[in-house]
Order: structure tokens, then C-alpha cells, then sequence
């Protein structure tokens, strides 16, 4: 067992935890933060993203004691004052996606939106080509991220 410090959206924490323990598991199971998703068991499908000292990770590559010492958001955080921008644009569009892929895919465009308040459409696609989803909503989803970013 070792010890981890983390702030995770936004409050600190100490715990112990197991060498092999990924940060996924740390975040749903010790935490309770399941709105970030296991879903591939492959690191292809970009469902675990979390902000990392504000860059998207994959949760499931990651283990825990990595964290050490970062802060980490995740959905939850990114989310806290409410709902997100990108879900009502996403309802706009008419293209809510599946449950199991949204998450993932807005952490990472927040993320691109922290960086660049108005990303051209090329950067969005380049920014979410880590987020594979079964539910055809790809092409939604960057209009979607446009939408909240002004570009359309």
C-alpha cells in the first residue's frame, strides 16, 4: 500500500492505496466519481478522461500513485456548477449520445476550450480522435463543441 495525495475536483485527499491500482479505479471506487466510465478495457475508447493538471488522461493507463500530488477533474467537477454547455448543445443538435461515451468527450473538448475559446472545426476532430463511440454521434459532437465555442 502507499499513501497519494490528490486534489480532485477541487478537494484534497489522502489515501492508501494499492501500488497496482489504476486511477480509474481509485476515482469510482475509493472516490465515488462513476460518471467516469470503464468501458473498452482496451485505453481505445477515451470513456475513463479525466483532466490531469488540466490535460485530458486516460484514467485507465494511469495508475493511481502517478497522481500523486496532481490535481485531477472529472466529469463530476466539470460539472459541478451545473450542466454542461456541450449536453444542451448536444440536445440542440439533436444527437444526445450514449451514456457511456459523453463523459470522455466532453472532458477532453473543455479541456480544448480552456485552451482555445474558438477552435476551428480541424481541431475539435483532431482533439476528440481519442474518444471512439459506438452511438454515430461524432459529427454531432464537433458541432456541438463549435456551437459552445460561437463558431456556429
Amino acid at each position: 500500500m502507499e499513501n497519494i495525495r490528490v486534489r480532485v475536483n477541487g478537494r484534497p485527499y489522502e489515501d492508501r492505496v494499492n501500488g497496482t491500482q489504476l486511477l480509474v479505479h481509485y476515482l469510482r471506487d475509493v472516490r465515488g466519481l462513476t460518471g467516469t466510465a470503464l468501458a473498452c478495457d482496451t485505453s481505445r475508447c477515451g470513456a475513463c478522461m479525466v483532466l490531469m493538471d488540466d490535460l485530458p488522461v486516460l484514467s485507465c493507463t494511469l495508475l493511481a500513485v502517478q497522481a500523486n500530488e496532481a490535481r485531477i477533474e472529472t466529469i463530476e467537477g466539470v460539472e459541478a456548477d451545473g450542466e454542461h454547455a456541450l449536453r444542451r448543445a448536444l440536445r440542440e443538435e439533436g444527437a444526445e449520445a450514449c451514456a457511456e461515451c459523453i463523459a470522455g468527450r466532453i472532458i477532453v473538448a473543455d479541456a480544448l476550450l480552456r485552451l482555445k475559446r474558438r477552435p476551428m472545426r480541424g481541431e475539435v476532430v483532431r482533439a476528440l480522435e481519442g474518444n471512439r463511440c459506438s452511438c454515430s454521434m461524432a459529427e454531432s459532437f464537433v458541432h456541438a463543441v463549435l456551437r459552445v465555442a460561437g463558431g456556429t
